[in-house]
């Protein structure tokens, strides 16, 4: 294993390629991400901000999940898979060879395009893969550099093929023609998926989707990632309170001058002591009496024993009137003209 370096990582493969190495060049930083050669000739490369083989195939319903994953446990330990795949019938070997190297030019745009980035050479390291096809690195850097003058041409923000995709609130003009591929992406686009994110979950190229992206961008359909400090913090803005006449921040008051409280001494008020029990409780004050004198108190009621009876005198006198009887005359006349109305 050869040392961390930083370096421009297409100088870099194309001086391994020159050696005819076996090996694979890992390429650190943002997105990063490694390219397998055998005998200086590229048979495979990968980055987390590009679908691999299994991802395109899956995910555009190529294969099942169960296929390929049967394929993984019986083929990564002696980097069979895409052989596998042939052999059991469920690929061609054409069908095969176009999907890697979708997959091998759409990974090696992310890994090499970067003027410089850590990198570092590991010997001997094969791809669980296998070898499906070979392409030539002076290739895969020429499509590199076309890439990135094609992406370039459209919108030079290179921030856009990594931060999380948020659409704009309204249109900047009244009528607006989009692809399939663009419409997708802005459905799908909800403010924290990446432009990898959108790319797994939709099935499509890595490169396809940031092109789409940037075009998306040059239109004002998406907002365009804010630049932030290399070595600064991150901070959260939080909104601001609405509503708020007076500022948060308060002065602190001297206690000095901070008003003293009354401090009553002596004994204890009659009317704070703990009243014995089975005892009447006192009335209420009355409202004129009341410290809060706009405050209207309706008096307690006394407390009886449950079972207790009234007083007679209070018996008597909430004794319901007597019903004097109803007119079944005029009970009748209603109930004819009710009739009637049916």
């Amino acid at each position: 294993m050869t040392p961390t370096k930083t370096a421009a990582p297409g100088s870099l493969l194309t001086q391994v390629a020159g050696e005819r190495q076996t090996g694979a060049l890992v390429v650190g930083g943002h997105p990063g991400g490694a390219v397998y050669v055998f005998e200086g000739r590229i048979v495979y490369a990968e980055s987390p901000a590009a679908p691999g083989v299994g991802a395109l195939l899956t995910s555009s319903g190529r294969l099942a999940g169960r296929t390929w994953q049967n394929a993984l446990d019986l083929g990564t330990s002696t980097a069979r898979v895409g052989q596998l795949l042939v052999e059991q019938g469920h690929l061609t070997q054409g069908e095969l060879e176009l999907c890697v190297l979708g997959a091998i030019y759409d990974a090696a745009y992310f890994v090499l395009s970067s003027p410089s980035a850590p990198a570092k050479f590991v010997p001997d390291a094969a791809h669980w893969l296998g070898a499906v096809v070979h392409v030539d690195a002076a290739a895969i850097d020429r499509e590199v550099r076309r890439r990135v003058r094609l992406l370039d041409d459209i919108l030079p923000n290179p921030r856009i093929d990594t931060a999380p995709v948020i659409p704009v609130t309204r249109a900047p003009r009244e009528r607006v023609v989009l692809t399939a591929l663009q419409w997708e992406l802005l459905v799908h686009a909800d403010g924290q998926r990446t432009p990898a994110d959108l790319a797994l979950l939709l099935g499509r190229a890595g490169f396809a989707t940031i092109q789409e992206l940037r075009r998306l961008a040059a239109l004002g359909l998406i907002e365009l990632p804010a630049v932030r400090a290399a070595d600064g913090p991150d901070f959260v803005r939080l909104p601001q309170p609405r509503g708020v006449s007076v500022p948060v921040a308060r002065p602190a008051v001297d206690v000095a001058d901070a008003p003293t409280v009354p401090v009553i001494s002596g004994p204890e008020p009659v009317t704070a002591r703990t009243p014995p029990p089975n005892s009447e409780p006192p009335l209420a004050a009355t409202p004129a009496a009341d410290n809060n004198a706009g405050v209207y108190r309706p008096p307690r009621l006394a407390r009886r024993k449950p079972g207790a009876k009234l007083p007679k005198e209070m018996a008597a006198a909430e004794n319901p009137p007597v019903h004097q009887g109803t007119d079944e005359v005029l009970l009748k006349r209603i109930r004819t003209a009710l009739r009637a109305l049916r």
